[in-house]
């Protein structure tokens, strides 16, 4: 389906966890020298500007980073992912949100590369023009994203970060999302795979994280991150999560911190919350 566009929701409680957590992976990779890369299977357009119609439409980003850009009184811990954002918006004023390719390319060293895949013409127009300048180290392709990635493992680095966030507007996204993973295990089981996913009333969404674990990845982390109680016509999206796969062994401690805060500034009601899982040896 090519009905979805991430400019939407640019910006929510989802994109803060998403983007918070891949950033902390990213600076984590980053502590050695040695190049990693980052694919992204559904790719977007890249950077969002929150003025647009689409962005008006809905403004999901006023109660996601607009409600961090607004405080007063951020933890520390959440620097790198806002200096981040503010790169681009230096006059101070949030008018663009970037997106998760955007946000990588904030960490990117000379020596590491990008591969984005994004199928939507018009959005994967904009990502090629969002990354023009730099081809010799971002390439970006026009196609599905699940056999794109497929293609690429394992890289030549031997290091990588691997995010899967298809909209799963179709319900065969939670199928694919599973097949995705474990292929991509047997290929290269040493990544670091990154599966965003809804909070949703409905069966898939719910089944998804226990599907995933029993792929069997030794080190492995689950965290949620619940805005609200679900409304009461089972529609809607309440939180979000991430299923990850050989994650940094500090991330359950960063994320044990930053959790308690982000759910005070995300939550509209008292079931806001979040959940940790992890094992890592």
């Amino acid at each position: 389906m090519l009905s979805y566009r991430h400019a939407f929701h640019a910006g929510n409680h989802a994109d803060v966890l998403k983007h918070f957590v891949l950033i902390e992976i990213l600076r984590y990779y980053s502590r050695k020298d040695k190049p990693w890369w980052y694919i992204e299977t559904h790719a977007g357009a890249g950077c969002y500007a929150l003025e647009a119609d689409r962005a008006e439409k809905t403004s999901e980003h006023v109660d996601g980073i607009g409600r961090l850009w607004r405080h007063d009184a951020r933890p520390p811990l959440m620097a790198p992912y806002i200096d981040a954002v503010a790169q681009f918006n230096p006059h101070g004023r949030l008018t663009f949100y970037p997106g998760s390719p955007a946000l990588a390319m904030t960490q990117l060293r000379p020596q590491d590369r990008m591969r984005l895949f994004e199928l939507h013409p018009a959005d994967a127009a904009l990502l090629e023009r969002t990354f023009e300048r730099d081809v010799d180290r971002v390439a970006v392709q026009r196609t599905d994203g699940f056999a794109g990635m497929r293609a690429l493992l394992p890289p030549p680095t031997r290091r990588a970060v691997v995010l899967i966030d298809p909209s799963y507007e179709v319900k065969d996204d939670y199928r694919k999302v599973v097949d995705a993973l474990g292929d991509a295990l047997r290929r290269f089981p040493g990544g670091t795979y990154v599966v965003w996913y809804p909070m949703l009333t409905r069966p898939e969404a719910r089944q998804l994280p226990g599907r995933l674990a029993r792929l069997g990845a030794v080190d492995w982390l689950d965290v949620r991150l619940a805005v609200g109680r679900p409304a009461a016509d089972g529609f809607g999206m309440f939180g979000s999560g991430l299923f990850i796969v050989n994650p940094p062994y500090v991330l359950p401690e960063v994320l044990e911190q930053a959790l308690p805060w982000l759910v005070s500034v995300l939550g509209v009601d008292d079931s806001a919350g979040f959940d940790l899982e992890f094992h890592i040896e």
